[in-house]
């Protein structure tokens, strides 16, 4: 499936030193490292700080093949909803040198549980897609409100792709999908731990789940139609605690043909 990225949200994390990197490896030198197992990666520090050209321009460098970064916008846009025009045109701005390389893939528009379907928000959503003018946008919704037909054609007017989400089987959260209404599909694997979802300890407690083979094969289907759907298709796991996320990678890679499942060999 030559159309089907695959990765993980994030790639340096602390405790994936020894679960994934070599103990020996150059904190330098880890993403020329991950780009040798993976095809793509999701950048969410983007989603804290707003960047400069030159972090990305730096990150070209250290990529190996057809790499690809797909980005999530800073939380002024998705959370508290009160990014300035000056903001955007920095953020879109720092964006060139990934654009210049052919290296960028798509901008996640991650919104929180509270953020539901309704007429002010479709039009919070149109707003966005003005401001970010021609780049790729996707949208990934936690309330299941916005599971309705009226949501997949509003993101189709757009352009804006529907992000489908593995996460908790809990009241209000999205079920499984496999809807697309651009030329770019998007999944992403929250884990299923539900009972540190709502009220973690520790926000990486959310996300500490490793998925098995039987788990992820019920996906293949539902990753096979949306790749048959759309030009690209972009997947990210976000179990990262303790390199969870690489290994449900590895995993789904073997499923779906993508690369050999060989064990990562540190």
């Amino acid at each position: 499936m030559e159309n089907v990225f695959v990765g993980t949200s994030g790639y340096s994390y602390a405790d994936w030193n020894i679960e994934f990197y070599p103990e020996e490896l150059d904190k330098k030198d880890q993403l020329s490292f991950y780009s040798s197992i993976f095809n793509t990666v999701e950048l969410n520090f983007t989603y804290y700080c707003l960047p400069y050209p030159a972090i990305f321009k730096n990150m070209v460098k250290r990529v190996k093949g057809d790499f690809v970064f797909s980005v999530k916008a800073h939380s002024s846009v998705t959370h508290t909803r009160d990014s300035k025009e000056e903001d955007t045109r920095k953020f879109v701005y720092s964006l060139q040198p990934l654009i210049e390389e052919n290296r960028l893939g798509p901008v996640l528009l991650q919104f929180p549980w509270a953020f539901k379907f309704s007429a002010a928000n479709c039009d919070y959503l149109a707003r966005i897609r003005e401001n970010f003018r021609e780049l790729d946008l996707c949208a990934e919704f936690r309330h299941v409100s916005w599971l309705n037909g009226e949501t997949i054609n509003h993101l189709k007017n757009l352009n804006i792709g529907f992000c489908n989400v593995d996460e908790p089987r809990l009241e209000g959260l999205l079920p499984p999908t496999s809807i697309c209404t651009s030329d770019t599909g998007y999944i992403r694997f929250h884990g299923r731990n539900e009972l540190k979802w709502w009220k973690p300890e520790y926000s990486y407690q959310r996300y500490d789940y490793s998925y098995n083979k039987e788990e992820l094969s019920e996906w293949v289907p539902g990753v096979k139609e949306v790749a048959a759907k759309t030009k690209k298709t972009y997947i990210y796991f976000n179990n990262h605690y303790k390199a969870q996320a690489v290994r449900s990678a590895k995993i789904l890679q073997g499923l779906i043909g993508n690369k050999d499942i060989s064990p990562i060999q540190n």
